[in-house]
């Protein structure tokens, strides 16, 4: 998947790419694992930072989890939902 931020957008970068991820978790196209920090930084040229934040939204919303070794997964990828 390919995640563009638009610079020029009134949405914080964080918030467009929490939708980005949200929405490719929910078609499948993202699962079980889930671009780590570090990769989704250097595709997006954001700061490790922003990238937290994003990941951070969709962990509280129950979207991914943390696992061992850092790398996030999607519970509801594992289970087979869309």
């Amino acid at each position: 998947m390919r995640f563009a931020i638009d610079a020029d957008s009134p949405e914080y970068p964080y918030v467009q790419l929490a939708a980005l991820l949200r929405a490719g978790i929910a078609s499948g196209e993202i699962g079980p694992r889930v671009p780590s920090i570090t990769e989704l930084a250097e595709e997006t040229g954001l700061a490790t930072g922003t990238v937290r934040r994003a990941l951070a939204i969709l962990k509280d919303e129950g979207l991914i989890e943390a696992v061992p070794g850092g790398a996030r997964s999607s519970p509801s990828a594992e289970r087979g939902w869309p």
